[in-house]
């Protein structure tokens, strides 16, 4: 478990009132140290890095809408598998871009409490795991879930997304 806490900043108390409003008790913890990468969030909260659900904001390059993907910690996301499910072309989003979708930065970006409503597309791996952490608004925050809780807590569409 985390060792040194912080009070929530304003993004994550954001994070934290989108999942109550959702009715779910996830505790949000925000750290002194960074989780803005797996490896940092693993090494924080003492987890494998496969158990981090880090949240990838991708650009359709025909249409410009955003698509969120939710994937394990370990694996790359294969670009034209997701190309397929959004039928059309994506590429990663610029930070500006990521900030405007979601209104939070890289690094950051949780699984719920977007600015505008989204597409999302879960890693079929993180349900490998009893539990994961996803982040809460900050590249500080971060949450624990039962991994089976993330689809219907975000209405994402679990899919085969891992490259390679």
């Amino acid at each position: 478990m985390p060792e040194t806490l912080i009070p929530l900043s304003p993004a994550a108390q954001r994070v934290q009132d989108a999942l109550h409003a959702l009715g779910r008790d996830y505790r949000v913890l925000e750290l002194e140290r960074s989780t803005r990468t797996s490896a940092e969030a693993a090494q924080a909260v003492g987890c494998m890095v496969g158990q981090i659900a880090k949240s990838l904001v991708f650009r359709g390059l025909a249409s410009g809408r955003a698509a969120l993907v939710i994937a394990s910690g370990a694996n790359r996301v294969d670009e034209a598998r997701l190309a397929v499910l959004l039928s059309e072309p994506v590429g990663r989003a610029s930070p500006d871009f990521v900030r405007e979708q979601t209104g939070f930065a890289i690094g950051g970006v949780p699984p719920v409490g977007h600015a505008s409503p989204l597409p999302i597309f879960i890693d079929e791996d993180l349900l490998l795991f009893d539990q994961i952490w996803a982040a809460a608004g900050t590249p500080h925050a971060l949450f624990a879930l039962p991994s089976e809780d993330l689809p219907p807590l975000t209405g994402g569409q679990v899919a085969a997304l891992k490259a390679g």
